[in-house]
């Protein structure tokens, strides 16, 4: 390189260190464009974002924000902690643009959380660092002596990657002393040299001629590059070749074959034989012009020898000689424009995506960003984007090649998890080329179901006398949703069962659902528990639902009968009276008997187990009823002793034995000499009245006492609960009393309808028994009707005495 471009390069060097700012061409809304001179320093500053675009620090980095350019190139890069473009390497504007001008990069700046997306045009300045050169060192010409002033002679243009100003613009012939320097513009504007003789030629004088062709560009100051030009004078023919036409034109496709004829040339020469034989070639042309072009040297045709493509080169020049034997030839300039052919595909790039997105989004929310691009030219590379209509989703255009996913419907994570979304690019074309590219989406959950049983309500049943800890029943939700939305726990509300809390019946397995009964149940207290278990997901907030399950209680044969008349007593015998002239069938009695278990453990049944004589009585299966099964002899025992047995019907069976007294016999001093001991004891007889009163005294005393714990057990009942209430602890044991035997639910033994009345004399300390008169029994009435609050002692109207 010469001094002076040295020193032109080294001003330019000082002008890049000192271009601390930046032109800004055009400023939109998420546009801008800068101004840059190519060779920049890396580092340096591009333009300012935070002021051109109105972003702040913290949008960009919690935005992330970052650089996307369709061809992948570095150029420019983001500091995000300036806010501020730099060169993030070196930029060649020849290298990265050729010819073309304006020569500009183009990228995005994509921000996050919400999309958003900028458009920034960088523009490269070119600064002359480039001067004209020649593709060789020298241009060789022979040229008869005869040739004629005026004769042209095409020379190799030179060539200077700048553009503008910057790039070739004269040449300069030295010396001039045959040959004058013609200078001519193609239709592009770019300029090319013809040599011209002006002075005829003389071999006999000079042989050779040895010139210099300097190129010039703009450039301030300007850039040269020079060639050597050898021309050797020929002798003898002195007719040059001639071209038909001195431009031609010629449009080729760019899927042409190999081998294509795309043009023919011709030239004609006046003179005759070898002298008027012409060869075609091309002159001193880029390898890659000759690499893409044949020339049949005979005929002129020029065809295609290589592969065209229309987006890396639209347009060829040949410079084309027609050379006849004597060394005189002519030349031709051939324009090859290469014509755009629907070839290329369009490409989708997915520039950000946010998957998965939850199943509450909004519609229009944006999914992802696209950029599809075509390099194809006006309509094949044209293109529009779909996806399919079915699906909750659609495409926008935001920018040029640019286009938004977003969502165009309520997403349902429970009916759909995720979508396999295939987006369709096809250009205008003909034929249509078309890409396909699929998305897979999958759509994250929200806690948007709560917990759901098979049935509002439920039955348990569990048997009485069960061991704590035990089984009950297992409850299950389910939950549409997914994760720890759809984690499940169960609890036991808590609610008042017998007064008492739930929680001190039974309890619930929070992982499993599992009902356990906490304590032992009774039957006979208790026979259903109404509660309800609660399902709740492990969402946030938490949802919930509950089930309501009854528990019944069933009942166990842990009861035996119990014997209700004739009531049995220690020392006193109660005897029942048969006339000996009673019938078959009379009824001696009735034996009365309960049981506090239910359904066919309280079926009761009565056998008669002993009697000093089975031909003379029966009893009823199902009723207890003692009846005669014979007439009554005079022959028959006065004392008839009957042993009943009363079975439930439970598995296994209980029992309870009661022992019956008959006595046979029409006269109370019949069954009195019977009944008593020959020795008698006169002091008994007369102290019996006093042994009578003193049984009424404590019978009474014992009423009242009754009374007095009756009433002293309610008033303690009703203030534990008016605690319980007040303190919210845990109630008390409820004692346990023995249920009356009268049956209210209609479900036990015994018929409201019966009433017996029983009448007893108080128990003697004799060994003997002594038959009192029927008038007695008025005396003792009194006695009887106070014990009747029992409530268990069964009365008949058949005759009965007591037997002390």
């Amino acid at each position: 390189m010469d001094p002076s471009s040295t020193g032109t390069m080294q001003r330019i060097q000082n002008e890049k260190r000192q271009l601390l700012f930046l032109c800004i061409a055009q400023v939109t809304v998420g546009h801008v464009r800068y101004s840059i001179p190519e060779e920049m320093a890396t580092g340096s500053l591009v333009g300012n974002i935070i002021q051109d675009l109105g972003l702040d620090i913290k949008r960009l980095k919690s935005g992330k924000a970052r650089i996307f350019t369709e061809d992948g190139s570095e150029y420019v890069g983001l500091n995000l902690d300036k806010g501020t473009l730099i060169v993030n390497k070196r930029i060649d504007r020849e290298e990265r643009c050729g010819l073309v001008s304006p020569c500009s990069l183009h990228f995005q700046i994509i921000l996050d959380n919400p999309m958003e997306l900028h458009r920034i045009d960088v523009e490269i300045l070119d600064i002359n660092d480039n001067a004209p050169f020649f593709a060789k060192r020298e241009m060789s010409f022979e040229i008869s002596e005869l040739a004629v002033k005026g004769a042209r002679f095409s020379l190799d243009s030179a060539r200077d990657p700048d553009v503008g100003l910057n790039t070739l613009q004269t040449y300069k012939l030295s010396p001039t002393d045959h040959f004058k320097l013609n200078m001519l513009s193609r239709p592009d504007g770019t300029k090319y040299a013809e040599m011209v003789l002006q002075t005829l030629l003389d071999r006999e004088n000079q042989e050779e001629h040895k010139l210099t062709l300097t190129a010039y560009d703009g450039g301030d100051p300007p850039k040269s590059g020079s060639v050597r030009i050898n021309i050797i004078v020929m002798d003898a023919n002195d007719n040059a070749p001639v071209f038909s036409q001195s431009l031609y034109r010629v449009t080729v496709p760019e899927n042409a074959s190999k081998g294509t004829v795309i043009l023919k040339v011709s030239a004609t020469d006046a003179d005759k034989g070898t002298n008027g034989e012409l060869v075609y070639s091309f002159s001193q042309n880029s390898d890659v012009t000759s690499s893409m072009f044949n020339i049949d040297s005979h005929t002129g045709e020029i065809t295609v020898g290589g592969e065209l493509n229309y987006e890396k080169v639209k347009h060829y020049e040949i410079d084309v000689d027609a050379t006849d034997k004597g060394g005189l030839r002519d030349t031709s300039k051939v324009l090859i424009e290469v014509t755009d052919v629907n070839d290329n595909a369009p490409v989708i790039s997915i520039i950000s995506l946010s998957n998965p997105i939850p199943e509450d989004s909004a519609p229009d929310t944006v999914i992802a960003m696209l950029n599809i691009k075509d390099l194809d030219s006006d309509k094949n590379g044209q293109v529009k984007c779909f996806i399919s209509p079915d699906l909750p989703f659609k495409i926008k255009s935001s920018s040029t090649n640019f286009y938004s996913l977003v969502s165009d419907d309520v997403l349902d994570r429970e009916t759909t998890p995720e979508y396999n979304i295939t987006i369709r690019a096809i250009d205008e074309g003909s034929p249509p080329y078309s890409t396909n590219k699929t998305i897979n989406l999958r759509i994250s959950d929200v806690n948007d179901h709560a917990p759901m049983f098979p049935q509002p309500f439920l039955n348990a049943f569990i048997t009485e006398n069960n061991s704590p800890g035990m089984s009950v029943l297992s409850v299950k939700a389910t939950d549409k949703d997914s994760g720890n939305n759809a984690r499940i726990s169960y609890f036991l509300e808590d609610s008042q069962l017998s007064g008492m809390s739930a929680s001190a019946y039974f309890s619930v397995n929070a992982e499993s659902g599992e009902i356990l009964a906490v304590r032992s149940f009774d039957y006979e207290q208790t026979k259903e528990f109404n509660i309800r278990v609660k399902a709740q997901d492990g969402g946030s907030p938490p949802l919930s639902s509950n089930v309501t399950v009854k528990i019944l209680i069933q009942d166990q044969n842990d009861n035996p009968p119990q014997v209700l008349y004739p009531v049995q007593t220690g020392g006193s015998l109660v005897a029942e009276m048969v006339p000996r002239s009673a019938d078959v069938g009379y009824l001696v009695t009735k034996v009365v008997a309960v049981d506090v278990d239910s359904g066919q453990n309280a079926w009761l049944s009565y056998k008669l187990q002993k009697a000093t004589d089975r031909a003379l009585f029966e009893v009823g299966l199902q009723n207890g009823e003692i009846r005669t099964i014979r007439q009554v002899t005079d022959k028959d025992a006065v004392k008839q002793r009957l042993t009943v047995i009363v079975e439930d019907n439970g598995q296994p069976s209980r029992s309870a034995t009661v022992i019956v007294n008959v006595a046979v016999a029409d006269s109370f001093p019949e069954v009195l000499s019977e009944f008593t001991d020959f020795t008698q004891d006169k002091e008994y007889n007369d102290n019996l009245t006093f042994y009578l009163v003193l049984a009424l005294a404590v019978v009474s005393f014992l009423f009242i006492t009754c009374l007095v714990v009756i009433i002293s057990v309610r008033i303690y009942r009703w203030r534990r609960e008016r605690l319980f209430y007040k303190s919210s602890g845990n109630l008390p044991v409820i004692p346990y009393y023995p249920p009356l035997y009268a049956d209210v639910g209609g479900t036990g033994t015994l018929k409201q309808a019966f009433s017996y009345e029983v009448y007893g004399t108080a128990d003697s300390r004799r060994k003997h028994h002594v038959m009192t008169c029927r008038g007695m029994r008025e005396q003792y009435k009194i006695h009887s009707e106070r014990k009747k609050f029992l409530g268990f002692i069964p009365a008949k109207a058949v005759p009965q005495i007591a037997l002390t």
